[in-house]
């Protein structure tokens, strides 16, 4: 079995805490992403290299979807059990994770970004590799 291919998300628990957020998986386990998301308007791009994640809440802010771009390390049994999505992408392709936001892969860069017209959560994208992490919420421009 492939460790490299599509998985759609399942719902997951969201707390959104003063610390960062947190993230509860299908199987119980929790993911915590640490610090107060920085604000952009509209679109994000990461730095090149970067593990990233986008979650996708819903209007409660206690539920929602979370994705991973191009994760080729993480099997495909693990991501199922826990809820996890992922999409790999191209160099210039793109994919629409849910209605409205849109991530598009551009020279080891993910960008993402929402038309809050259409959808009407929260949509937070995580970047981090071994030396670090960062958080950013996109917000309506």
């Amino acid at each position: 079995m492939s460790n490299r291919s599509d998985i759609a998300p399942d719902t997951v628990s969201v707390e959104l805490t003063e610390d960062g957020v947190v993230v509860e998986y299908l199987d119980g386990r929790q993911a915590f992403y640490h610090g107060v998301p920085t604000a952009v308007e509209e679109r994000i791009q990461t730095a090149p290299g970067k593990d990233t994640h986008v979650l996708i809440t819903d209007k409660t802010e206690t539920s929602g979807i979370l994705v991973y771009v191009n994760d080729l390390r993480t099997h495909d049994d693990i991501l199922e059990e826990t809820g996890v999505g992922r999409v790999i992408l191209d160099d210039g392709e793109e994919d629409e994770l849910f209605p409205g936001v849109t991530v598009r892969d551009n020279q080891m860069r993910t960008a993402v970004e929402v038309d809050y017209d259409v959808t009407n959560g929260r949509v937070f994208v995580f970047e981090e590799d071994e030396l670090g992490e960062r958080s950013y919420e996109i917000v309506e421009g």
